[in-house]
């Protein structure tokens, strides 16, 4: 069973990073990134990583993803001119290739090889977050709470200006 549901969550990672990539509007391309985030989420949960999908949920499917669909709404689109087709993707298709072939070929040839998984303890990790990493985290929120009130700000004086 275990089997069956890691499956189908890799396909839904995998199906929501091939939207990102695929698609033109970059709505849909957030939304798809929000998909494959919590795609991997459900596959730390078949881990038995409750705490890492819980943070993948609240952190990068939460937060992320709405500072992403923030600065996408309060970009002013009109001003930049209409993309096109960017004339290197095949020079990007050739590169993901590329990529993928040596990490198949890491992935197999590694694949025997047997490791012990080793994690720290939760109380560490939680007192290393609440201790160490704290001060990092609320710097990184404030500075993010700050660009998303001057977008806002810049928003609004461009529609008043109009």
């Amino acid at each position: 069973m275990s089997l069956i549901l890691f499956i189908v969550l890799a396909v839904l990672t995998l199906g929501g990073g091939l939207g990102v990539v695929a698609t033109r509007n970059v709505v849909h391309a957030s939304l798809a990134l929000l998909l494959s985030l919590l795609a991997v989420a459900g596959i730390y949960l078949i881990l038995f990583a409750e705490f890492l999908a819980i943070v993948q949920v609240l952190i990068y499917g939460g937060a992320i993803t709405i500072v992403l669909l923030f600065a996408i709404m309060l970009t002013r689109t009109a001003e930049y001119p209409r993309i096109t087709d960017n004339r290197q993707w095949p020079l990007a298709a050739a590169a993901a290739v590329a990529t993928l072939t040596v990490l198949a070929g890491s992935f197999w040839t590694n694949a025997s090889v047997s490791t012990k998984p080793h994690s720290p303890a939760l109380t560490d990790l939680a007192n290393s977050l609440f201790t160490r990493w704290a001060i990092p985290f609320e710097v990184a929120s404030l500075v993010l709470l700050v660009a998303l009130i001057g977008a806002i700000i810049i928003a609004r004086e461009s529609e008043e200006g109009n």
